[in-house]
């Protein structure tokens, strides 16, 4: 977990993804449980990746709150559908998403999704209000639905968010989406506990460990070169899903 937390760190993700991978196939967690686990424990990764990140500036604060009060309240909703998705389709369904995830990322690392955008567009997404609102809505929503849903972070949907329509570089990016995951995690942890998938004992391992690491990977996000940046980006989800998938 303290590896996985510097990975997490420094590509800017929640991660409850590939650690939902590694609880399941690994430890043979039960999915529900290890959908629960996993992104409550990404509260406390997430927060320490924040703080790191903001000291190193690589966080725009209102865009990260905005979308992430939207996503808490889709991601409370998604985790309550979870528990009627049974245990093998829902593991099938999660690592689609961890896959699909990567499949986006490599092609806005690569080819990019500048031509569904311009600077002036999120510029006037930044500026005006209401646009600002229905903007941080409209991400907020979705991403937190099939963060609860799939007990992922949607790091790379976030992210694809705030490149497109709030026009953040790849560090910001990559740091503000640390800030909107913090609710997420939050409001959908709650939903899982309620519903009984949330193991303790595993859950303070998962935290102990993933919260020192990702304080520490968030420093090397805009010290390293950003192609290095970008491989882990898409590396990280990828693996995660096939893992799942053996």
């Amino acid at each position: 977990m303290l590896v996985i937390g510097l990975l997490l760190g420094f590509i800017g993700a929640g991660g409850s993804g590939f650690i939902i991978a590694i609880l399941s196939e690994v430890f043979d967690v039960p999915i529900h449980m290890a959908l629960g686990t996993s992104l409550a424990a990404m509260v406390f990764t997430s927060l320490s990746g924040t703080i790191s990140h903001l000291r190193e500036r690589n966080t725009m604060v209102k865009i990260g709150l905005a979308t992430g009060i939207f996503g808490a309240a889709g991601a409370f909703f998604g985790s309550r559908l979870a528990s009627f998705i049974p245990e093998n389709e829902l593991e099938g369904f999660t690592a689609g998403m961890l896959i699909l995830s990567a499949i986006l990322l490599w092609i806005r690392v690569t080819v990019g999704f500048g031509r569904f955008a311009t600077q002036h567009f999120a510029e006037k997404n930044r500026s005006s209000r209401s646009r600002f609102w229905m903007t941080a809505g409209g991400i907020g929503i979705i991403t937190g639905l099939l963060s609860g849903v799939f007990g992922i972070g949607s790091t790379p949907f976030i992210q694809i968010g705030l490149l497109v329509f709030f026009g953040l570089s790849i560090q910001l990016s990559a740091g503000t989406t640390m800030l909107v995951i913090i609710p997420i995690a939050l409001v959908g942890g709650i939903g899982y506990y309620s519903a009984g998938f949330l193991d303790l004992k595993i859950f303070a391992e998962v935290v102990i460990g993933t919260m020192i690491g990702s304080y520490i990977g968030a420093k090397f996000t805009t010290r390293l070169h950003p192609l290095v940046l970008k491989i882990a980006m898409v590396a990280v989800p990828l693996i995660g899903g096939i893992i799942l998938l053996l």
